[in-house]
Protein backbone atom coordinates (compact mmCIF):
# COMPACT_ATOMS: atom_id res chain seq x y z
CA UNK A 1 0.00 0.00 0.00
CA UNK A 2 2.85 2.32 0.84
CA UNK A 3 4.61 1.61 -2.46
CA UNK A 4 1.35 2.34 -4.29
CA UNK A 5 1.10 5.75 -2.60
CA UNK A 6 4.74 6.32 -3.44
CA UNK A 7 4.04 5.64 -7.11
CA UNK A 8 0.99 7.91 -7.11
CA UNK A 9 3.08 10.70 -5.59
CA UNK A 10 5.78 10.32 -8.25
CA UNK A 11 3.08 10.32 -10.93
CA UNK A 12 1.54 13.46 -9.39
CA UNK A 13 4.89 15.26 -9.41
CA UNK A 14 5.48 14.35 -13.06
CA UNK A 15 1.98 15.33 -14.28
CA UNK A 16 1.12 18.34 -12.15
CA UNK A 17 4.50 19.92 -11.46
CA UNK A 18 6.93 21.31 -14.00
CA UNK A 19 9.85 21.98 -11.65
CA UNK A 20 11.33 18.53 -12.23
CA UNK A 21 12.97 17.14 -15.36
CA UNK A 22 10.24 14.48 -15.68
CA UNK A 23 7.54 17.12 -15.28
CA UNK A 24 9.04 19.35 -17.95
CA UNK A 25 9.37 16.42 -20.33
CA UNK A 26 5.79 15.37 -19.71
CA UNK A 27 4.42 18.88 -20.30
CA UNK A 28 6.55 19.39 -23.41
CA UNK A 29 5.43 16.06 -24.87
CA UNK A 30 1.82 16.85 -24.06
CA UNK A 31 2.05 20.22 -25.80
CA UNK A 32 3.49 18.58 -28.92
CA UNK A 33 0.65 16.03 -28.94
CA UNK A 34 -1.95 18.79 -28.53
CA UNK A 35 -0.36 20.76 -31.38
CA UNK A 36 -0.29 17.66 -33.61
CA UNK A 37 -3.98 16.96 -32.91
CA UNK A 38 -4.83 20.55 -33.85
CA UNK A 39 -2.94 20.17 -37.13
CA UNK A 40 -4.98 17.03 -37.91
CA UNK A 41 -8.26 18.86 -37.26
CA UNK A 42 -7.20 21.76 -39.51
CA UNK A 43 -6.10 19.40 -42.30
CA UNK A 44 -9.34 17.45 -42.07
CA UNK A 45 -11.34 20.63 -42.69
CA UNK A 46 -9.72 20.95 -46.16
CA UNK A 47 -12.10 19.28 -48.61
CA UNK A 48 -9.46 17.70 -50.88
CA UNK A 49 -7.53 16.28 -47.91
CA UNK A 50 -10.73 15.02 -46.28
CA UNK A 51 -11.84 13.20 -49.42
CA UNK A 52 -8.50 11.39 -49.86
CA UNK A 53 -7.43 10.77 -46.27
CA UNK A 54 -10.61 10.89 -44.17
CA UNK A 55 -10.18 7.38 -42.73
CA UNK A 56 -6.48 7.81 -41.93
CA UNK A 57 -7.09 11.17 -40.22
CA UNK A 58 -10.00 9.68 -38.28
CA UNK A 59 -7.80 6.87 -36.94
CA UNK A 60 -5.05 9.32 -36.01
CA UNK A 61 -7.56 11.58 -34.26
CA UNK A 62 -8.95 8.63 -32.35
CA UNK A 63 -5.41 7.82 -31.26
CA UNK A 64 -5.03 11.33 -29.88
CA UNK A 65 -8.41 11.08 -28.15
CA UNK A 66 -7.40 7.81 -26.46
CA UNK A 67 -4.14 9.43 -25.29
CA UNK A 68 -6.07 12.37 -23.80
CA UNK A 69 -8.56 10.02 -22.11
CA UNK A 70 -5.68 8.10 -20.49
CA UNK A 71 -4.00 11.36 -19.46
CA UNK A 72 -7.25 12.67 -17.93
CA UNK A 73 -7.73 9.40 -16.05
CA UNK A 74 -4.18 9.55 -14.70
CA UNK A 75 -4.72 13.11 -13.53
CA UNK A 76 -7.84 12.06 -11.64
CA UNK A 77 -6.07 9.00 -10.24
CA UNK A 78 -2.97 10.73 -8.86
CA UNK A 79 -4.61 14.00 -7.79
CA UNK A 80 -5.00 14.30 -3.98
CA UNK A 81 -8.38 15.97 -4.59
CA UNK A 82 -9.82 14.58 -7.85
CA UNK A 83 -13.05 16.58 -7.70
CA UNK A 84 -11.14 19.81 -7.15
CA UNK A 85 -9.07 19.11 -10.26
CA UNK A 86 -12.11 18.00 -12.28
CA UNK A 87 -13.92 21.29 -11.65
CA UNK A 88 -10.86 23.51 -11.97
CA UNK A 89 -10.22 25.56 -15.12
CA UNK A 90 -7.63 23.16 -16.54
CA UNK A 91 -9.70 20.15 -15.48
CA UNK A 92 -12.71 21.36 -17.44
CA UNK A 93 -10.53 22.21 -20.45
CA UNK A 94 -8.98 18.73 -20.33
CA UNK A 95 -12.45 17.20 -20.28
CA UNK A 96 -13.65 19.38 -23.16
CA UNK A 97 -10.67 18.15 -25.19
CA UNK A 98 -12.09 14.63 -24.95
CA UNK A 99 -15.84 15.15 -25.34
CA UNK A 100 -15.86 16.23 -29.05
CA UNK A 101 -13.98 13.07 -30.02
CA UNK A 102 -16.69 10.95 -28.38
CA UNK A 103 -19.51 13.06 -29.87
CA UNK A 104 -17.98 12.58 -33.32
CA UNK A 105 -19.13 8.95 -33.16
CA UNK A 106 -22.72 10.19 -33.39
CA UNK A 107 -22.31 13.59 -35.09
CA UNK A 108 -19.58 13.72 -37.70
CA UNK A 109 -19.32 17.52 -37.64
CA UNK A 110 -18.58 17.44 -33.91
CA UNK A 111 -14.97 16.54 -34.71
CA UNK A 112 -14.30 20.16 -35.66
CA UNK A 113 -15.05 21.13 -32.07
CA UNK A 114 -11.73 19.46 -31.27
CA UNK A 115 -10.16 22.80 -32.13
CA UNK A 116 -11.05 23.69 -28.52
CA UNK A 117 -7.89 21.77 -27.64
CA UNK A 118 -5.98 24.90 -28.53
CA UNK A 119 -7.01 26.20 -25.08
CA UNK A 120 -4.86 23.46 -23.62
CA UNK A 121 -1.86 25.23 -25.12
CA UNK A 122 -2.18 27.61 -22.15
CA UNK A 123 -0.06 25.06 -20.33
CA UNK A 124 2.89 26.54 -22.18
CA UNK A 125 2.85 29.35 -19.58
CA UNK A 126 3.63 26.75 -16.93
CA UNK A 127 6.27 24.94 -18.99
CA UNK A 128 8.15 28.09 -19.98
CA UNK A 129 7.79 29.72 -16.54
CA UNK A 130 5.74 32.55 -17.99
CA UNK A 131 3.10 32.56 -15.24
CA UNK A 132 4.59 35.61 -13.44
CA UNK A 133 3.97 37.64 -16.60
CA UNK A 134 0.28 36.76 -16.44
CA UNK A 135 0.05 39.03 -13.41
CA UNK A 136 0.38 41.93 -15.83
CA UNK A 137 -3.15 41.04 -16.93
CA UNK A 138 -4.30 42.68 -13.70
CA UNK A 139 -3.47 46.03 -15.28
CA UNK A 140 -5.79 45.26 -18.19
CA UNK A 141 -8.61 44.14 -15.90
CA UNK A 142 -8.26 47.25 -13.76
CA UNK A 143 -8.31 49.44 -16.87
CA UNK A 144 -11.43 47.66 -18.16
CA UNK A 145 -13.20 48.13 -14.84
CA UNK A 146 -12.19 51.78 -14.66
CA UNK A 147 -13.33 52.55 -18.20
CA UNK A 148 -16.53 50.49 -18.11
CA UNK A 149 -18.91 53.39 -17.47
CA UNK A 150 -17.25 55.66 -20.04
CA UNK A 151 -17.33 52.95 -22.70
CA UNK A 152 -20.98 52.16 -21.95
CA UNK A 153 -21.87 55.84 -22.40
CA UNK A 154 -19.85 55.89 -25.63
CA UNK A 155 -21.61 52.80 -26.98
CA UNK A 156 -25.04 54.23 -26.10
CA UNK A 157 -24.14 57.43 -27.95
CA UNK A 158 -22.97 55.50 -31.00
CA UNK A 159 -26.12 53.35 -30.90
CA UNK A 160 -28.23 56.51 -30.92
CA UNK A 161 -26.26 57.91 -33.86
CA UNK A 162 -26.57 54.80 -36.02
CA UNK A 163 -30.28 54.56 -35.24
CA UNK A 164 -30.85 58.17 -36.31
CA UNK A 165 -28.70 57.86 -39.45
CA UNK A 166 -30.24 54.51 -40.36
CA UNK A 167 -33.76 55.86 -40.03
CA UNK A 168 -32.89 58.94 -42.11
CA UNK A 169 -31.46 56.80 -44.89
CA UNK A 170 -34.55 54.58 -44.87
CA UNK A 171 -36.74 57.64 -45.29
CA UNK A 172 -34.52 59.32 -47.91
CA UNK A 173 -33.39 56.36 -50.02
CA UNK A 174 -36.29 53.93 -49.59
CA UNK A 175 -36.62 50.26 -50.57
CA UNK A 176 -35.83 50.94 -54.24
CA UNK A 177 -32.19 51.68 -53.29
CA UNK A 178 -31.78 48.73 -50.94
CA UNK A 179 -32.91 50.37 -47.69
CA UNK A 180 -35.86 48.02 -47.26
CA UNK A 181 -36.32 48.62 -43.52
CA UNK A 182 -35.02 50.67 -40.61
CA UNK A 183 -32.90 47.74 -39.30
CA UNK A 184 -31.36 47.53 -42.78
CA UNK A 185 -30.60 51.25 -42.59
CA UNK A 186 -29.06 50.82 -39.13
CA UNK A 187 -26.91 47.99 -40.49
CA UNK A 188 -25.68 50.31 -43.26
CA UNK A 189 -24.97 53.06 -40.71
CA UNK A 190 -22.90 50.68 -38.54
CA UNK A 191 -20.90 49.43 -41.54
CA UNK A 192 -20.27 53.00 -42.73
CA UNK A 193 -19.54 54.49 -39.29
CA UNK A 194 -16.93 51.83 -38.56
CA UNK A 195 -15.33 52.53 -41.98
CA UNK A 196 -15.75 48.86 -42.99
CA UNK A 197 -17.72 49.69 -46.15
CA UNK A 198 -18.98 46.37 -47.53
CA UNK A 199 -20.67 48.17 -50.42
CA UNK A 200 -23.71 45.89 -50.48
CA UNK A 201 -25.99 48.93 -49.93
CA UNK A 202 -25.10 52.24 -51.57
CA UNK A 203 -27.00 55.55 -51.36
CA UNK A 204 -28.09 56.87 -54.76
CA UNK A 205 -29.72 60.22 -54.03
CA UNK A 206 -27.65 63.41 -53.52
CA UNK A 207 -29.08 63.93 -50.02
CA UNK A 208 -28.32 60.33 -49.11
CA UNK A 209 -24.75 60.75 -50.29
CA UNK A 210 -24.36 63.90 -48.18
CA UNK A 211 -25.57 62.03 -45.10
CA UNK A 212 -23.27 59.15 -46.02
CA UNK A 213 -20.32 61.57 -46.08
CA UNK A 214 -21.29 62.89 -42.63
CA UNK A 215 -21.46 59.36 -41.27
CA UNK A 216 -17.99 58.55 -42.61
CA UNK A 217 -16.46 61.74 -41.20
CA UNK A 218 -18.14 61.04 -37.86
CA UNK A 219 -16.74 57.52 -37.92
CA UNK A 220 -13.17 58.78 -38.35
CA UNK A 221 -13.76 61.28 -35.55
CA UNK A 222 -14.96 58.81 -32.92
CA UNK A 223 -13.27 55.54 -33.84
CA UNK A 224 -10.30 56.26 -31.55
CA UNK A 225 -12.40 57.29 -28.54
CA UNK A 226 -12.61 53.84 -26.86
CA UNK A 227 -8.87 53.33 -27.37
CA UNK A 228 -8.11 56.67 -25.72
CA UNK A 229 -10.40 55.89 -22.77
CA UNK A 230 -8.84 52.48 -22.23
CA UNK A 231 -5.26 53.76 -22.62
CA UNK A 232 -5.82 56.50 -20.04
CA UNK A 233 -7.28 54.01 -17.56
CA UNK A 234 -4.43 51.58 -18.23
CA UNK A 235 -1.89 54.31 -17.45
CA UNK A 236 -3.76 55.13 -14.24
CA UNK A 237 -3.84 51.46 -13.25
CA UNK A 238 -0.10 51.07 -13.77
CA UNK A 239 0.59 54.31 -11.89
CA UNK A 240 -1.66 53.16 -9.07
CA UNK A 241 0.29 49.91 -8.83
CA UNK A 242 3.52 51.87 -8.54
CA UNK A 243 2.11 54.08 -5.80
CA UNK A 244 1.43 51.02 -3.66
CA UNK A 245 5.15 50.40 -3.32
CA UNK A 246 6.87 51.45 -0.11
CA UNK A 247 9.41 54.23 -0.13
CA UNK A 248 12.82 52.47 -0.38
CA UNK A 249 14.25 54.70 2.38
CA UNK A 250 11.60 55.36 5.04
CA UNK A 251 9.09 52.66 3.99
CA UNK A 252 6.14 55.04 3.78
CA UNK A 253 3.45 53.05 1.97
CA UNK A 254 1.18 55.74 0.52
CA UNK A 255 1.97 58.65 -1.75
CA UNK A 256 0.16 61.31 -3.72
CA UNK A 257 -0.92 60.35 -7.24
CA UNK A 258 1.62 62.55 -9.05
CA UNK A 259 4.39 62.32 -6.44
CA UNK A 260 7.92 61.68 -7.69
CA UNK A 261 9.52 62.10 -4.25
CA UNK A 262 8.56 60.80 -0.83
CA UNK A 263 6.80 63.49 1.22
CA UNK A 264 8.38 62.16 4.43
CA UNK A 265 12.07 61.78 3.57
CA UNK A 266 12.37 63.37 0.12
CA UNK A 267 13.80 60.23 -1.49
CA UNK A 268 13.14 59.49 -5.19
CA UNK A 269 10.22 57.07 -5.39
CA UNK A 270 10.82 55.61 -8.83
CA UNK A 271 14.17 54.95 -10.36
CA UNK A 272 14.55 55.45 -14.09
CA UNK A 273 14.93 52.29 -16.12
CA UNK A 274 18.26 52.10 -17.90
Amino acid sequence: MESNNDWRHRLYVMIFQSDTMAGRRFDSTLLLIILASLVIVVLDSIDSVHQNYADVLAYIEWGFTVIFIIEYGLRLYCSPKPLRYAFSFYGLVDLLAIVPGILALYYSDAQYLLIIRIIRMLRIFRVLKLSPYLKQANYLMSALRGSKQKIVVFLLSVSTLVTVFGTLMYVIEGPEHGFTSIPKGIYWAIVTLTTVGFGDIVPKTPLGQVISSLVMITGYSIIAVPTGIFTAELANAMRGEQLQHDCPTCKKNSHEHSAAFCSRCGNVLFKKME
